[in-house]
């Protein structure tokens, strides 16, 4: 005993050896020892004997083990080997125990035969309970199955971080065998960038015992055929200690969840696009503005789709109304419209500036976009399809920039292609596929229609534009005693023009006619009504008619057009005496701005609009005084969706007090101040001011009326 004493010591307590706390395997079996001599007594007698048989060292000590312990029935068995240890054989095995308390337990013995030094011989019998045994080694056999046959990577880390055991799954993921791996920190091993994140949540699992569940990690693996295809893992971690809490490191799972997250990830994409194809009915098409459509599809282009998106379209559909498409051996003249680009990128530059014309050679890939209208999908770029994207060598921005995949496809509107939906990615590495394209296809159809509605009503409005200005005064005649600026401004929205006019006439007697008029409705078929009452505007007129009967026969040809009603003022001035007189037609009433720079509205009961038919119309008079200022307008200047029409003629008051003494400064202040951004409604005003002058008019506004009964009269109802 003293020899062992003087070995044990030899480890040292600075070895760490004897301050090991005792093995939990151990402490979970409770493995007794004891000893036998060469007749069967017991004279060795363990703690854990006590404990598994019941027997204190002071009962069993000295006593026959085969008394004491065994079974009368067993006890021929046991001498025999008990004499076949004693005799150098050792012996394992179950046997059956007579406990303390009458019960039979079932031990699970190892034997072996023992010698000292007076070469006495004895037998050491280790024991165990045998159910208790037998359950661990059932839950060792099934835990080495399922370490071994798991179809996820496990692991086993001490509590540095450094492997212990590995599993053949995750010796595949890794891409290096067990032997490779164990003993070295995770952070040699794991295929990851950067393990920081990994490492800290496995220390915050050992210093709490709180397992981490499902944690989403992406990196490639060297058992995929594809290496650089990115992986999605969910990974667990635990806490691994023994019965009396040691720490001994900790277990990780980690499970290929990459087809689950795809699906996920493809059904989260497809409910997002529905959404964005839902987005764009909204957004695509808001204002019949051609650009605006453009802006809105490149927009909503770069939200889900595309890292750079520009819109072009084919430079004929500006000129044709039904455009064909360019032949396929030659080349496209193209009118960019939109650019986007999110997050900013170098490859935006190398797009064409929007609005100017680009023409493109037949081998582009835009042009073959449109020519053939068919997609054209280039999943990968390389140097030659680089050069194909553009017209200028802009193959150098592309590259620095990262462009590496292109997607372009055709306008399609009503089974004429208006140009092309481009589309690149730089920032995003997927690169294009066949669900993209599908997608890009239905989103350029909605929208191309969008485009196609805004190129016609472009088309509407140009021609009714021209039409409108060809049939205004080019400019406004200079008539003795009288001073007049005219101006006209079309409306911003583009379904809104053609139906306001102004005149100045001459008329027989020396004296001028100023005439202001808006045809409700627009486009063409306003402008064409409003050029057949200035027509005959004009030839009612030179008969001399008072305004009321003026206005009596425009009524009844208004009846007879497309646009069968109108607002009009008509209004006779007679400089030499200051008198005139006029009629309204359901139109906004004349402001006189007096030499003092008073400005009132001239307000007697307007007569009803053209077209009612049988209506009547009364003539009411005003004088003016030299320096007076007269002016007509028509609603478009005036009229907001949101602000009140008195408020607005205040407003139009107050301008006109403090207005400049040049009648052109003056309408551009008007026009500027009254007409806000995006006005829906064409603008038309005639500004008249009487001259001083030898013959000059010296009465005032007398307010005076003459009612007439709105049907011509000849010189009798003049």
């Amino acid at each position: 005993m003293d020899r062992y004493h003087a070995a044990a010591g030899s480890a040292g307590p600075e070895n760490g050896e004897l301050d090991s706390p005792p093995s939990g395997l151990l402490d979970l079996l409770g493995v007794a020892a004891t000893v036998l001599d060469d007749k069967g007594r017991i004279v060795l007698w363990s703690p854990e004997a006590e404990r598994l048989f019941g027997y204190s060292s002071a009962e069993a000590l000295g006593q026959y083990a085969a008394d004491l312990l065994i079974d009368p029935l067993h006890r021929p068995r046991v001498l025999d080997l008990f004499g076949r240890v004693l005799g150098g054989e050792p012996w394992a095995g179950g046997f059956p125990i007579l406990c303390k308390d009458g019960t039979v337990r079932q031990t699970e013995f190892r034997n072996v035969p023992l010698q000292d030094d007076h070469h006495h011989s004895y037998a050491l019998g280790i024991a165990t309970d045998q159910t208790q045994l037998r359950e661990l080694e059932t839950g060792l056999a099934l835990t080495s199955r399922l370490f071994h046959h798991a179809p996820f990577g496990l692991a086993v880390l001490d509590p540095d971080l450094r492997y212990l055991l590995v599993n053949p799954v995750l010796e595949k993921i890794h891409g290096r065998p067990a032997h490779e791996t164990v003993g070295r920190h995770l952070s040699e091993v794991i295929p990851v960038p950067d393990s920081g994140p990994i490492e800290a949540a496995l220390h915050h699992v050992l210093a709490t015992g709180e397992p981490l569940l499902n944690q989403l990690t992406f990196s490639t693996t060297p058992a995929d055929p594809e290496p650089r295809r990115e992986h999605a893992w969910s990974t667990s971690y635990y806490r691994l200690q023994d019965q009396r809490g040691r720490i001994l490191g900790a277990a990780a799972t980690v499970i290929d969840d990459t087809e689950r997250h795809r699906a996920a990830s493809e059904a989260n994409r497809v409910r997002r696009r529905l959404a964005t194809l839902a987005e764009a009915g909204v957004r695509i098409g808001s204002t019949l503005d051609l650009e605006r459509t453009a802006h809105e599809l490149a927009d909503i282009a770069v939200d889900d789709l595309a890292d750079v998106a520009a819109v072009d379209v084919l430079d004929v559909i500006f000129t044709a109304a039904d455009p064909a498409l360019p032949d396929t051996g030659q080349g496209a003249a193209f009118r960019p419209l939109a650019v986007a680009a999110r997050p900013p990128t170098e490859a935006a530059r190398a797009a064409d500036p929007v609005g100017e014309v680009a023409v493109y050679a037949a081998d582009r890939l835009v042009t073959q976009c449109v020519t053939t209208g068919r997609p054209v999908l280039v999943p990968r770029l390389t140097a030659e399809t680089l050069r194909r994207l553009g017209h200028r060598p802009d193959s150098d921005i592309l590259t620095r920039a990262g462009a590496h995949s292109y997607l372009a496809v055709p306008l399609n509107a009503h089974g004429c292609v208006l140009g092309a939906l481009s589309l690149l990615r730089v920032h995003d590495p997927r690169p294009f596929d066949e669900e993209d394209r599908d997608f890009a296809v239905e989103l350029a159809d909605r929208a191309a229609i969008c485009i196609d509605n805004a190129r016609w009503y472009r088309h509407e409005r140009d021609t009714a534009l021209a039409l409108q200005r060809s049939l205004l005064p080019r400019r406004a005649p200079g008539r003795a005693g009288l001073e007049i600026a005219t101006r006209y401004r079309p409306a911003d929205d583009t379904s809104e023009i053609g139906g306001d006019w102004y005149d100045v006439l001459p008329l027989a007697d020396g004296g001028t006619a100023l005439v202001i008029g808006d045809v409700m409705g627009s486009g063409v078929t306003a402008a064409a009504a409003m050029g057949q009452l200035r027509t005959a505007t004009r030839t009612l007129s030179h008969l001399g008619l008072p305004p009321a009967d003026v206005l009596y026969g425009l009524d009844r040809l208004a009846e007879d057009l497309e646009s069968p009603f109108a607002t009009c003022t008509y209004l006779t001035c007679r400089p030499d005496s200051g008198t005139c007189e006029f009629a309204s037609a359901g139109h906004l009433p004349p402001v006189v701005v007096r030499p003092d720079g008073a400005a009132e509205l001239i307000d007697p009961p307007p007569g009803p609009p053209l077209g009612i038919g049988d209506s009547t119309f009364t003539t009411h008079r005003l004088a003016l005084t030299a320096g007076s200022r007269l002016l007509l307008y028509t609603d478009g200047l005036v009229e907001t969706r949101t602000d009140a029409i008195d408020d607005r003629l205040q407003l139009l008051l107050k301008l006109l007090t403090k207005a400049p003494q040049d009648l052109e400064d003056t309408c551009d202040l008007l026009l500027d101040q009254m007409r806000h951004p995006g006005s829906r409604d064409d603008a038309a005003l005639l500004l008249a001011c009487l001259t001083p002058g030898p013959a000059g008019a010296t009465g005032d506004h007398s307010g005076g009326a003459r009612t007439g009964h709105g049907r011509p009269s000849g010189a009798a109802g003049r």
